[in-house]
């Protein structure tokens, strides 16, 4: 017996996320999605998570290519967070309007702006109902300007954090 969806959501809305961006390179084009679900996991050795639905295109070019990186937005990039999830963006060019440079090891973007950076490999990926949750070997990892502050998804709002 589960609970229901939305009484379930409604709940769900309490626990606050921090927001990040997921960029890779798919088919000739680089593709990006906001996601707050999204950890780190362990240390030794340098793990992080992020979790996708399964329909969504970033979930399909993860069964072709291993290499993504994640961009932990900062307080002030709720316009990017925003963009990167709102529904029927193009595909193509969907990182024009958002300014970013390749990370060291993949070449996928990152962010410009963001509170940290992390360029990975896909490590595994496991079901979770209808998503999947994506673990990443951390290749490279870097910190972004101090006082740069994060930002949290909170019943169903994003939030700067300082």
């Amino acid at each position: 017996m589960s609970e229901d969806p939305q009484r379930f959501r409604a709940a769900a809305a309490a626990l606050p996320g921090g927001v990040a961006v997921v960029t890779l390179s798919w088919r000739g084009t680089m593709h990006a999605m906001t996601v707050s679900s999204v950890a780190s996991v362990s240390l030794d050795p340098p793990l992080v998570l992020f979790c996708v639905h399964e329909d969504a295109r970033v979930r399909e070019a993860l069964d072709d290519v291993d290499a993504w990186s994640l961009s932990v937005l900062s307080a002030d990039q709720a316009s990017v967070a925003d963009w990167l999830s709102s529904p029927g963006r193009p595909a193509v060019d969907q990182l024009n309007r958002v300014p970013h440079h390749g990370a060291p090891q993949s070449g996928t973007p990152w962010v410009d702006g963001a509170a940290a950076w992390f360029d990975c490999r896909t490590e595994a990926v496991h079901r979770a109902g209808d998503h999947d949750v994506v673990v990443g070997r951390v290749l490279v990892a870097r910190r972004g300007a101090a006082g740069a502050g994060g930002l949290v998804h909170l019943d169903g709002r994003l939030r700067a954090v300082r």
